[in-house]
Parts: structure tokens; sequence; C-alpha cells
């Protein structure tokens, strides 16, 4: 006897609500656990790389995070495009769950980019076609989340975000290639699925792992900032008001934010 499994009724805030409290345990503790095995493998393990000496470790959080950046609005462009396409609520919750990590990481990629640079190329910011499509980036983050926050109506607002979304996302490919379309200071992948990689194996590792913890750590994250949304949205329907008097701990936070 098979048991399936109705994935479409997860789409209903009512019935992602307990979903995503049961799953972010999980994800926060899988990111503490990247995180641990790929600090210790990258700033511990790894070796001395011959030309960028020590320098190079803070490869360890300036490539997971700048991937983080840039599949994380891909991510919250799918939703913006699936709450177009069939109006449905939870996309436009998740979208804007999405945007304040894709923000961070964002700065984050261009933060310790700049303390990079410094060393390597003499210079804390050039005008290079891979930093300018970055920078982009963040002021589209930045956009995404003033224009959905400066229209009252949360549908509106989900639908006007979700166009901006969707316009911003051809940065994604400038922000990939431009080491390839552009003459850059920027240096090329050091990771291709087709060439492989072209680091050792355990500084490879270490960089996979942190760059998993920081997908784990995003999950998380996001999972929490929706069920936060959806109780401020929902606040109205009668399953929340029966989960308020069930779960009185919460109740005051989302009073405060119905206020």
């Amino acid at each position: 006897m098979t048991m399936k499994i109705n994935w479409y009724k997860f789409s209903a805030p009512s019935a992602f609500y307990p979903l995503a409290g049961k799953l972010i345990p999980w994800f926060w503790a899988l990111a503490a656990l990247f995180g641990v095995v790929g600090l210790w493998l990258g700033l511990l393990v790894a070796p001395t790389d011959f030309q960028q000496g020590e320098g190079y470790r803070i490869i360890f959080v300036h490539v997971g995070a700048s991937w983080m950046s840039m599949f994380i609005y891909v991510v919250m462009a799918f939703w913006a495009a699936i709450g177009l396409a069939f109006n449905t609520r939870l996309s436009g919750m998740m979208a804007a769950a999405l945007a304040p990590t894709g923000v961070l990481f964002t700065f984050v990629s261009l933060w310790t980019g700049a303390f990079w640079g410094k060393p390597m190329w003499g210079a804390w910011w050039v005008w290079d076609a891979r930093m300018t499509s970055e920078l982009i980036l963040l002021f589209l983050y930045i956009g995404f989340i003033a224009l959905t926050r400066a229209i009252d109506d949360p549908r509106r607002a989900d639908k006007a975000g979700a166009l901006l979304a969707l316009v911003g996302v051809v940065n994604i490919p400038i922000i990939y290639f431009s080491v390839k379309w552009w003459n850059t200071l920027h240096q090329g992948a050091s990771v291709s699925l087709s060439k492989g990689s072209s680091m050792a194996a355990i500084m490879l590792w270490g960089m996979l792992f942190c760059a998993l913890a920081m997908w784990m750590y995003t999950i998380a994250v996001v999972l929490t900032r929706a069920r936060g949304i959806i109780l401020e949205r929902e606040r109205h329907t009668e399953w929340v008001k029966t989960l308020l008097t069930q779960n009185a701990p919460i109740a005051p936070i989302a009073q405060a934010k119905a206020k």
C-alpha cells in the first residue's frame, strides 16, 4: 500500500505554516553542521595558496555569499511568476520573505569582495563588470522591498514587486557571464560543471560546505520570516484566530503587527 502526499495543499498558507514550523529546526541544525565543517576545512585544514597567501581564505565566505545572492533572486522571481500566473497568496509571501536575505548575501558578497580586492588589486572598489552588476543586484533587492512596503494593499504590492523581480532577473546572467563577456579584473570561475575544479580538493570541499551552510541558513530564515508574514496577512482568518488562542506566546506578537 502506497501513501500519496498531496503537495498542492501546502500552497495554502494554513497548510504551509505548520509544515514550515516542522522543517525550520532541521535546516538550522544542517546550517550549523555544514558551517562548522566548512570553516574548519577552510580556515584550519586547507593549505596556504601559493599566489594569494592567507588572503584567499575569504573565498570560503565570499563565493558562497555570491552564489546565494544570485540564487535567491532567481527563486524570488520564480515565486513572483507563480503569483502572477496563478494569483496564489503564498507566492507573494515567499517572495517577500526571500528579499531581505537576498540583501544580506549581496551585501556580504560586495563587502568580502572589497576586502579581497584591496590586497589583490590595490583598491577597495573598481567599476569592474561583475562588481557593478552585483551592486545593481543589491539595488534591485532594496527596490523590491521598498516598492512592496510602499503599497498598503498586500495583493497589489505583491503584483508590483513581482513585475520588478521579473524585469530584474535579466541581471543574473549578466553577473554570471560578465567575466566571459568583458575584460574584467575579477577572476573566472574556479568551479565549472564542464571543466571541473581548478583548486585543491580540500579547498573545494571547504568552499562547498560553507555554501551549503548558507543555503540551509537561507531556507531556515526564509521559512521563519514567511511564517511571520502569514500570521500578519492571515490574522483575520479563523485558523489564525484559533492558532493564537491555542498558542498564547505568539499572540502578543501577531496582535502587535495587526495594529
